[in-house]
């Protein structure tokens, strides 16, 4: 099943879908994280509902107010390894805030603060199902599906001290989406095995499998909710491979006009230009 959350195309609001090819399909709630709010969700999303002509360019970001959005560092075997460090024995992990998610197809606002502003492509966990101290098999339950998402970041404010908040949760610099996918349409289900790119102006700059994830989704789940109690559309983005700017020789930062794509199999694809503030 492939979910979505739809802007009303007179903009009075959003409505969830289920996408059926290229149909989409109105559901019983005004977006995602409504829908995976209800204990029916499941039954909710496989109902019949109005049907229209799927809209990519209306699309707002799968869940577009979560409660939390959980981010993971260091979560990439290959990339670690190569770099001469020593895998983790624990997750790396900081919060971004809703302000920060646009839609598959948005603009990135390019803040004028910044003159390092680099592009991070992830697997993004959704959360469906309300879960504390999760063990293995209540963690594969409360996974509802997964996303795409670009943990765009502002590298000189990321740095300028030791917490990383900061760089990572500039207003409207996250592009989420395009849909939810659930498991069971998905190599490897609940540890999915996908191919994520990520391209600058038709570049392939990253370019990963997520069955090179260190802690994989199941993993994080438990390990998150033995923190904080997980809720119906948190999202838990799982880290990005190499390649990002930052650590290029010259280092390459995103730039106002800037196209990036991100894109990952069996999910689809993020296409966010880049401008600037008032634009």
């Amino acid at each position: 099943m492939r979910l979505a959350t739809l802007r009303n195309e007179d903009g009075s609001g959003t409505v969830a879908v289920r996408v059926d090819g290229q149909i989409a399909v109105e559901l019983d709630a005004a977006h995602v994280g409504a829908l995976l709010d209800r204990p029916d969700w499941r039954k909710v999303a496989s109902a019949a509902g109005p049907r229209h002509a799927f809209a990519p360019n209306r699309l707002a970001p799968v869940v577009p107010v979560p409660s939390k959005i959980i981010c993971v560092g260091l979560n990439y075997r290959h990339h670690i390894l190569e770099m001469g460090r020593v895998l983790p024995e624990y997750p790396t992990l900081f919060a971004k805030f809703a302000d920060a998610l646009v839609g598959p197809e948005d603009s990135i606002i390019r803040p004028s603060e910044t003159e390092q502003m680099d592009w991070e492509a992830e697997l993004a966990i959704v959360i469906g199902d309300t879960v504390r101290r999760a063990n293995d098999r209540q963690a594969q339950d409360a996974i509802a599906g997964f996303t795409a998402l670009n943990d765009v970041t502002m590298r000189d404010w990321q740095y300028r001290t030791p917490m990383w908040l900061q760089g990572k949760t500039f207003e409207q610099t996250t592009p989420v989406g395009p849909v939810l996918v659930t498991p069971d349409e998905l190599p490897g289900g609940v540890r999915p095995s996908l191919r994520l790119t990520c391209s600058v102006d038709g570049r392939i700059v990253q370019d990963a499998n997520t069955a090179d994830l260190v802690f994989d989704p199941v993993s994080l789940v438990k390990y998150v909710s033995t923190i904080t109690t997980l809720r119906p559309g948190d999202l838990i983005a799982t880290g990005t491979p190499g390649g990002v700017g930052h650590a290029r020789k010259p280092p390459t930062y995103l730039s106002e006009g800037s196209v990036l794509v991100t894109e990952l199999s069996g999910i689809g694809r993020l296409r966010n230009s880049v401008v600037g503030q008032g634009t």
